[in-house]
C-alpha cells in the first residue's frame, strides 16, 4: 500500500539520517569507468566487479583502449562477474559506437545511454546520477524491493517503481534517495529476513506495521 504524502516524507527522513554518508559501492574514476563497472554489476556483486575493474582498469580504461582489443582479450578480465560473455561483446560493441559517434565520450541522456548496446534504464541512471550530477533514481533489485516495503511505491515492475518514486521523491533527492535505499537493503532490508525490529522506519513502514 502507498504511503500518505506525510509517511513518505517522514520515510525520506528517516533514510536521510540513518545513511548520511551513503555513496556509490563502485569503483570508478571517470563516467566511462562507471558505465562499463555498472555493466559488470548485473546479476553480480559490487564488491567483486570492484576486484575486476581495480585490475582490468589498470590496463584498460578508456573507449579506445576496449575498442582496440577483441573479446579473448577482455575475457579473462571479466570471467568472474557472471554472464562475461554478453557483458563483454556488450561493453566491447558499445566502447566502438562511443569511439565512432561520440568522439569518445559518455552521452549525457538517457536516449543515447539507452541505445548503446547492454545499457537499460538503471545502467543509464547510475550513470546519469553519478558520473554527471544529473537527478535520477536508479531501481535495481534492493531499491526495488525496499520502496514496494516501505510503501514509497506500489509496483510490480521496475519500470512503474521508478516512475512511481519521480513522483514520489523531490526531485533534490532523487540521487541520494537511491543510495539511502541500497544502503538500507543491504543493512536491514534484507530480502528473506529483513530486521524490522531495528528498523528506524518501523512506525511509517507499511510492510512493517501489516507484517
Amino acid at each position: 500500500m502507498m504511503l500518505a504524502a506525510e509517511n513518505r516524507t517522514e520515510a525520506l527522513r528517516l533514510l536521510r539520517e540513518a545513511y548520511p554518508d551513503a555513496k556509490p559501492a563502485l569503483h570508478f574514476s571517470s563516467p566511462f569507468e562507471l558505465l562499463v563497472a555498472t555493466m559488470l554489476s548485473a546479476q553480480c556483486t559490487d564488491k567483486q566487479v570492484n576486484k575486476v575493474t581495480d585490475v582490468l582498469f589498470q590496463v584498460y580504461n578508456t573507449p579506445e583502449a576496449f575498442a582496440a582489443i577483441d573479446y579473448e582479450t577482455l575475457e579473462p578480465y571479466i570471467h568472474s562477474c557472471g554472464f562475461f560473455r554478453t557483458k563483454g561483446q556488450s561493453i566491447l560493441a558499445m566502447s566502438r559506437i562511443l569511439c565512432d559517434r561520440y568522439g569518445g565520450e559518455v552521452p549525457q541522456s538517457m536516449e543515447e545511454l539507452t541505445a548503446l548496446p547492454g545499457v537499460g534504464r538503471k545502467t543509464a541512471n547510475v550513470v546519469l546520477s553519478n558520473a554527471f550530477g544529473i537527478p535520477a533514481i536508479a531501481v535495481d533489485t534492493h531499491v526495488f524491493r525496499v520502496t514496494n516495503r516501505i510503501g514509497l511505491a506500489e509496483a510490480k515492475d521496475v519500470e512503474h517503481t521508478e516512475q512511481q518514486l519521480m513522483e514520489n521523491i523531490p526531485r533534490e533527492d532523487w540521487s541520494a534517495a537511491h543510495h539511502w535505499l541500497i544502503y538500507h537493503g543491504r543493512q536491514v532490508c534484507a530480502a528473506q529476513r529483513p530486521k524490522c525490529d531495528l528498523c528506524t522506519l518501523k512506525e511509517v513502514c507499511d510492510f512493517a506495521i501489516h507484517r
